[in-house]
């Protein structure tokens, strides 16, 4: 393995850069937590560069990686980890604090229960370059949604516990092989929401946290950015960003959603800096409406949308997807798998297109016949979650699905009521619209929507008690 020292280390010397990278050859013995030659290096160097130093060590006792930076954002990409979800990694991580005081932080703590770390440690280092204290952390029982943290110290550094601290990796990993089975299922993605103020200030992140308890998710966290142009390459700054990673550590996001549909760009940089997967606003909708979709008719309208939205989104990875090799007559890579992606993509989105032309076809025959109906067309617009089929409920006692939920109801339907005066009307339930709606969700359910155009009478519904209803209006 090649020994690179990883993270930050712009303006740091050659001759302690190679130092530094010398820690890679400081083996632990067996039952060993952390040697007194590792503990004493770390002190020594942190207190030439006044920067956290992380050491990520194998079960075997050997170093798997040495960054200099945050603990929480350390980049692993040649480290040997366990990808069983029921094992902890197989890797501990010793790190130390320049402020002298070894106490583990949120973000420790967050990124030990993310990563399934053996164990998370920090050693406290003074001004001097003394190690003053040391305190380990492991995985503990789940408490509802939350696996706690066993915490020991303070510790003298140079009197370590060894085997008791190693015996402690092995128990954690029995615990956790027991009790992931029962949890996994249980617990939702957690998710941290992100947004720009509006000049407006509409709270679009509380619109986009019911989204996401429509969706499945946890929301663990909300954070928005004060009023800025949009940054091209991460949408909210790399500054804010790299705190954002920070916070996704402490908080085990699974997930960052954000407010606004990201370029392709962004959410590639931001999934790189972020660690975790990032969705937008139109994503998160786009899901919830597949969740939702019962009819024919729906089903085919979101797949539609869904593949315009991805189509933009496929990242070619150059001659590592090519399709075939070259040879006489046909030199060259040959068909990258982005190009027959896009092209099935294609041949889907024309074959989607016809099969949803038959449907508006047989909508047309039956809104020819309703026509000839004397029953008059009533359709119920507004909102999502606004009471739309509440009202239908109440009106006809339709039975439509009725939930506080966003898009509880995406499939139009019809009922016939009798009104107070004894007339018999036609009710149309219908989509809700909201804040953002996705471009190619409109178009996708336009033959949906021209149920409203052809309606004898528009009833606009509105939740009087949200403090947004003119704007929603």
């Amino acid at each position: 393995m090649k020994k690179q020292v990883n993270g930050n280390t712009e303006g740091i010397r050659t001759t302690v850069l190679t130092r530094i990278a010398a820690v890679y050859d400081l083996k632990m013995a067996a039952g060993e937590f952390a040697s007194h030659a590792l503990v004493d290096e770390l002190a020594a160097l942190t207190g030439l560069i006044r920067r956290e130093i992380s050491v990520y060590i194998g079960r075997d006792g050997a170093v798997e990686d040495v960054s200099i930076g945050d603990s929480g954002k350390v980049n692993m990409p040649n480290m040997r980890l366990v990808r069983n979800t029921d094992r902890l990694s197989g890797v501990r991580c010793i790190h130390t604090h320049p402020s002298g005081d070894g106490r583990l932080s949120g973000v420790d703590l967050g990124t030990l229960r993310s990563m399934r770390l053996d164990a998370m440690a920090a050693l406290g280092v003074n001004e001097a370059g003394e190690a003053t204290s040391f305190y380990a952390a492991f995985l503990g029982e789940m408490r509802e949604e939350e696996r706690e943290v066993l915490v020991a110290g303070p510790l003298r550094p140079y009197r370590l516990p060894q085997r008791q601290l190693m015996d402690e990796i092995r128990i954690a990993d029995e615990r956790l092989k027991s009790s992931t089975k029962e949890t996994a299922e249980a617990r939702p993605e957690r998710a941290i929401l992100v947004g720009i103020e509006n000049a407006e200030g509409y709270d679009t992140l509380a619109e986009l946290a019911e989204l996401a308890k429509t969706a499945g998710a946890s929301v663990v966290a909300r954070e928005q950015q004060r009023r800025r142009p949009v940054d091209n390459a991460t949408y909210i700054g790399s500054g804010k960003a790299e705190e954002l990673a920070l916070l996704g550590s402490e908080l085990e996001a699974d997930l960052f959603i954000f407010d606004d549909e990201l370029s392709p760009m962004q959410q590639r940089n931001l999934e790189t800096t972020l660690g975790v997967r990032v969705i937008d606003r139109t994503a998160l909708i786009l899901d919830i409406f597949a969740q939702r979709a019962q009819s024919r008719e729906g089903k085919l309208q979101v797949e539609l949308a869904q593949l315009k939205y991805g189509m933009t989104r496929l990242a070619g990875q150059g001659l590592a997807l090519s399709q075939q090799g070259g040879g006489i007559g046909t030199r060259g890579p040959g068909e990258k798998k982005l190009e027959v992606d896009k092209r099935r993509i294609r041949r889907r989105i024309y074959e989607l297109g016809e099969e949803l032309k038959e449907v508006e076809k047989q909508r047309s025959l039956r809104r020819d016949r309703r026509e000839k109906n004397p029953l008059p067309l009533i359709a119920l617009v507004g909102y999502t979650n606004a009471g739309k089929s509440t009202l239908l409920n109440a009106i006809s006692d339709a039975g439509v699905l009725a939930e506080d939920k966003l898009f509880a109801t995406l499939d139009p339907v019809v009922r016939q009521v009798t009104l107070p005066g004894g007339t018999q009307a036609l009710v149309s339930d219908t989509v809700g619209f909201i804040n953002k709606l996705p471009h190619d969700l409109v178009e996708a359910f336009k033959s949906t929507l021209d149920e409203v155009v052809c309606a004898d009478l528009i009833l606009h519904v509105v939740d009087a008690s949200s403090p947004y209803y003119d704007s929603q209006m």
